[in-house]
């Protein structure tokens, strides 16, 4: 007989065996199936991309955004960049030594010419003024005396020597001169007072005070007291190539040649009210530029001395000249392009010849006629005889039928 330990050891085997066989019939299963869904995915894609070929997608609209070349008038622009300054700058000094009694401007205030700027210690020219007027009328006095002196010895005749009359005659002469020196005298310490009193010599805009109340000028320094600059009107100083200088001149005695200022990314406009006022008598050879200078009436104050900006002087303008969206013009390898959009709808390639450009659009003088439509917009999907679904562009009218070439 076997023992009982050695039977349950048996049974325990056993089932340790069978269970192991179920795990891996369970695993090998398992695994079968994975890679069957694999294989399914990995031909799904193929089989749906060959249905939608044998579909025919291919031959759908193309949706594209088409502009109308127009008839127009063209401005002809030549851009530069220029510094703003002002139409007149001046530096206030004072012209008389003293002290600062009052400052009568607040910075960076508008003035008008003659508006009190700083009042100086007025005592001492009015002291000079009043001995000079003083001395005037003790000379006036002794003219007066002197003229008496000289009419007795004319009415005495032959009782008074010939030396005493031409002596009272020269006394005569000399006080006369003399008064007209008090004169000359009162003119300068009249003046000298009156600079004592310091007022805007332009009207414009102040700067920053260089002095303060009780500080002691003097006419010898070169600081001043402040700086006015007008800007009502204003300047525009910039420069042009000097290849331009002739077609600028030609245009310049024709009319009056239209600046606008903008700033130095061409985003914001300043002030478009500019004229051409000088064109510089010499080019700078080292820089191949002339200095040219316009002048903005500035009202709103857009434009300020020193501020940087781009300038765009108005050279002609071309008249009715077809004129299309930048956005249409293509570079290829035989020249330039624009796919045109055909009473069909489709697209039409046509080579075309270009002008004069701006920002914004560029003048077609040949390749398309005004109202032709042109593609703007999703070119790189185009090729002659695309059929196209296209949207009106920005700004654009809605087309209501298909266009037609004239």
């Amino acid at each position: 007989m076997s023992k009982p330990g050695a039977s349950r050891r048996a049974v325990v085997v056993g089932c340790l065996l069978l269970a192991a066989g179920a795990s891996y019939w369970g695993w090998q299963r398992m695994s079968g199936e994975r890679s069957a869904g694999q294989h399914a995915a990995a031909q799904a894609p193929s089989s749906g991309g060959a249905a939608q070929s044998a579909s025919g997608g291919s031959s759908a609209p193309i949706p594209v955004t088409v502009a109308t070349a127009e008839k127009a008038d063209f401005p002809v622009y030549l851009s530069g960049l220029g510094t703003v300054q002002g139409f007149n700058t001046v530096v206030v000094r004072s012209r008389v030594d003293g002290q600062i009694d009052q400052i009568a401007f607040k910075e960076g205030q508008m003035v008008q010419a003659g508006d009190l700027l700083a009042q100086i210690d007025p005592r001492p020219f009015q002291a000079t003024l009043d001995q000079a007027k003083a001395k005037k009328a003790q000379d006036e006095a002794n003219l007066a005396n002197a003229k008496l002196d000289l009419s007795r010895s004319v009415r005495l005749g032959e009782f008074a020597t010939k030396q005493q009359t031409d002596t009272q005659r020269s006394t005569v002469q000399q006080l006369t001169a003399q008064i007209e020196a008090d004169e000359a005298a009162i003119a300068n310490a009249q003046t000298q007072l009156d600079y004592a009193t310091i007022r805007a010599p332009i009207s414009g805009v102040t700067g920053l005070r260089q002095v303060d109340k009780g500080n002691i000028v003097n006419a010898a320094t070169q600081t001043g007291i402040v700086t006015i600059a007008q800007i009502e009107p204003i300047a525009v100083i910039f420069t042009a190539p000097e290849e331009r200088v002739f077609d600028i001149n030609r245009a310049q005695a024709a009319h009056p040649l239209q600046v606008i200022a903008l700033s130095t990314d061409g985003k914001t406009t300043f002030a478009e009210d500019g004229n051409l006022a000088v064109v510089n008598n010499q080019v700078d050879s080292n820089s191949g530029t002339v200095r040219l200078k316009a002048v903005f009436t500035n009202k709103n104050h857009a434009l300020w001395p020193g501020l940087a900006v781009q300038t765009r002087l108005l050279v002609k303008t071309l008249k009715d000249v077809v004129v299309v969206p930048n956005d249409a013009i293509q570079h290829g390898t035989d020249g330039l392009y624009a796919y045109a959009v055909d009473a069909d709808n489709k697209a039409e390639l046509r080579k075309i010849v270009v002008g004069a450009a701006n920002d914004h659009s560029t003048v077609i003088e040949r390749g398309l006629e005004p109202g032709d439509r042109v593609v703007v917009g999703g070119q790189y999907k185009v090729k002659p005889g695309s059929l196209l679904a296209f949207k009106v562009a920005d700004n654009e009218p809605a087309p209501s039928a298909a266009p037609t070439r004239k």
